[in-house]
């Protein structure tokens, strides 16, 4: 990875907030009309503000728990009439923080925690705005609070807190029922007998379990939501460089605060906001009411400022990952960033070993440095997302969360083996996915790593069919399966059916799969994608327009395409976007190129990523996607518009793996 990069600019808040909905948005973590763009139309600025003017008197912005007089919560009311509980909003003045988070006003009278605000147990306390701001008590508390990022940060990062949680028998019960599905497809069902073939290609085709066991295959949300999973350790890294500054930051924020609202007491998150220097908000913590409570007054406290310090951010993430004491069984972090680094990003472990905790990158906006983000995503092993447009920041990251909330295999290693003594595996197609095949050729293995509940794999196996002279039939593959359970932490080991084919003497050539042509496309295409990318980052658009169009044509002319295949059509308007943002060199820096390693990602890991904008009906995000991904992604829109009803339509997830053939 190059050791020079650009220094981002610090960005000016006020150009960078031209997103304003006009749909009503119920939540306090937005910004006022202040921090909106100029262009923006006055009638959607005033609509905002009165939404926010009214959801503020019911919901604490820094907690978003309900606030009432008389439940036992004293009610700070600012001088620019926004209200919050006391306590939240002092902890927030008690890092540093002496403006509205919901606003920015800046306050000159501020909220002080003093101990005799504090009424005792079963009565309901005093309103703080009661208290003169002049009280003794108050000023003699009136002294600066160093920022978090000042406050000194121990060595070694082991002070996680315990997991404090067993897996009940119901659980082990519950998981052990569950395997991975194998399926097998040759490129043809026979083959005659005295013919061989030095290109013969096999499709091995993978799927998870459900998150739970169902009696059909209709996605149940309560039974999804609430059903047994493996625990998750979550470290956020967060840009809050100047650029983020107004609706990007709040927006950031309320994404945040979704995610912490959906994490359980047994999982662990930790955030670090990084700037010009990164600071570790708050250790591992059990997302409990306590921890829940906490990271959410952290993340309210946020404020931009300064340049982008990716590598510093990314390295104390992956230090509370290496130093922490006890693990769950899942682990990731989450890397998002608006802007481009100057120091040198590595995915080093403190040993100088290759650091293996998956990172899932997000690039915002149209400065960001997208190639670097698709390496540090590709190098651990996570995705890449690019968010274009600011709504989206709180869809994306319900996208992946909801994939992380749903792990149910780990660290799946595939073994593919010759059955026939003529056989030999000559190549795997598998994408990013680390491969290897034994000298003499009869065995590959694939280390497909975890899976999310519901997910599928396709990888194509390329090997030599030799005549046949004993034999009616030959048998070519079979498959065996090694993948630990996150639940009860048991290796689960076990095999597929041997493949085989007809080898009649005579005898037309029977025609291709579909199910291992539509891979092949897929292959194709994303194997255009990144010459494409290459030509355009060497000035040469037309030369990856026209790879990105021979793509096309030779899509359209495929087996699966004439037979309407829907993967198929999918990857023709994708290339068909991806020729369109490379309209010119600008197009192509501002959005082209981050949106190809986003589509790119997705098909080399054949994993949902965010691209683009995610309210274009033309927009291809839903690739991949997975039944908890589709419940997560409705949440959050129904969080983000207030309701239910007003949610935007979610589209059904379009499965790549096995589909009935069109008729």
């Amino acid at each position: 990875m190059g050791s020079t990069w650009r220094r981002a600019k610090q960005g000016l808040g006020l150009n960078l907030c031209a997103f304003v909905p006009t749909t009503r948005l119920d939540d306090d973590s937005l910004p006022s009309s202040s921090d909106a763009a100029p262009a923006t139309s006055a009638s959607h600025v005033i609509k905002l503000s009165r939404s926010i003017s009214r959801s503020s008197k019911n919901t604490c912005a820094i907690c978003l728990a309900s606030m009432k007089r008389g439940d036992g919560h004293a009610i700070f009311i600012a001088e620019c009439s926004h209200s919050f509980h006391f306590n939240c909003i002092s902890s927030n003045v008690k890092h540093g923080n002496q403006v509205c988070p919901i606003c920015r006003a800046k306050w000159k009278d501020i909220p002080l925690q003093c101990p005799s605000l504090d009424a005792p147990p079963g009565r309901v306390r005093v309103n703080p705005v009661d208290w003169p701001q002049n009280n003794a008590l108050v000023t003699a508390h009136h002294s600066p609070r160093p920022h978090p990022n000042q406050v000194p940060e121990p060595s070694v990062f082991d002070d996680d807190e315990s997991l404090g949680h067993q897996l009940d028998s119901a659980q082990r019960i519950e998981s052990g029922n569950r395997t991975v599905e194998i399926n097998m497809f040759p490129e043809v069902p026979s083959f005659r007998k005295f013919d061989s073939c030095d290109q013969f290609t096999a499709l091995v085709h993978l799927k998870a379990p459900n998150s739970i066991p169902r009696q059909n295959n209709e996605v149940d949300v309560v039974q999804v939501t609430q059903s047994p999973r493996a625990p998750i350790d979550l470290v956020t890294v967060l840009d809050i460089s100047g650029s983020m500054a107004g609706t990007k930051l709040a927006l950031l924020k309320r994404a945040m605060g979704f995610v912490i609202q959906k994490l359980g007491p047994n999982d662990r998150l930790a955030v670090i906001a990084f700037s010009s220097t990164a600071c570790r908000l708050f250790p591992l913590l059990r997302m409990s009411g306590r921890g829940r409570h906490k990271a959410l007054q952290a993340v309210n406290s946020l404020v931009a400022n300064g340049w982008t310090n990716i590598a510093q951010g990314l390295r104390k993430g992956a230090k509370i990952m290496e130093d922490r004491r006890e693990k769950n069984p899942v682990a990731s972090i989450i890397l998002l960033s608006d802007g481009k680094d100057t120091p040198t990003v590595n995915l080093s472990g403190g040993n100088g070993s290759t650091f293996k905790i998956p990172v899932h990158t997000f690039g915002f906006g149209a400065d960001h440095d997208a190639s670097l983000m698709h390496r540090v995503s590709e190098v651990s092993g996570g995705t890449f997302s690019f968010i274009e447009t600011e709504s989206v920041i709180q869809d994306a990251f319900a996208q992946c969360i909801a994939g992380l909330l749903s792990v149910v295999v780990k660290e799946l290693r595939l073994s593919i083996e010759c059955v026939h003594p003529g056989v030999r595996v000559g190549s795997l197609r598998v994408g990013s996915y680390s491969n290897h095949i034994m000298p003499d050729g009869r065995m590959g293995f694939i280390d497909v790593g975890d899976l999310y509940a519901d997910e599928e794999r396709d990888f194509l196996v390329s090997i030599n069919v030799p005549n046949e002279v004993s034999s009616y039939e030959t048998s070519l593959l079979k498959v065996r399966c090694v993948y630990k359970d996150p639940l009860t932490r048991e290796i689960v080991e076990f095999g597929s059916e041997e493949l085989r084919i007809e080898r009649p003497e005579v005898g037309e050539q029977a025609s291709v799969s579909i199910e291992v042509d539509r891979h092949r496309n897929r292959l194709q295409a994303a194997e255009a994608m990144a010459q494409a990318q290459a030509a355009a980052d060497k000035g040469d658009l037309v030369g990856a327009t026209s790879v990105l169009e021979n793509s096309r044509k030779a899509l359209a002319m495929s087996v699966s395409a004439k037979s309407h295949d829907r993967l198929c059509i999918a990857l023709d308007a994708e290339l068909k976007e991806m020729q369109e943002r490379m309209a010119s060199r600008h197009v192509y820096e501002v959005s082209g190129r981050a949106y190809i390693l986003s589509g790119l990602s997705s098909h080399s890991w054949q994993r949902a990523t965010t691209r683009g904008d995610s309210t274009d009906e033309s927009s291809l995000i839903w690739a991949y996607q997975t039944p908890s991904m589709i419940e997560m992604v409705t949440n959050s829109q129904a969080a983000l518009l207030g309701s239910p009803s007003a949610q935007r339509l979610v589209r059904p997830v379009w499965s790549f793996g096995l589909q009935p053939n069109p008729r």
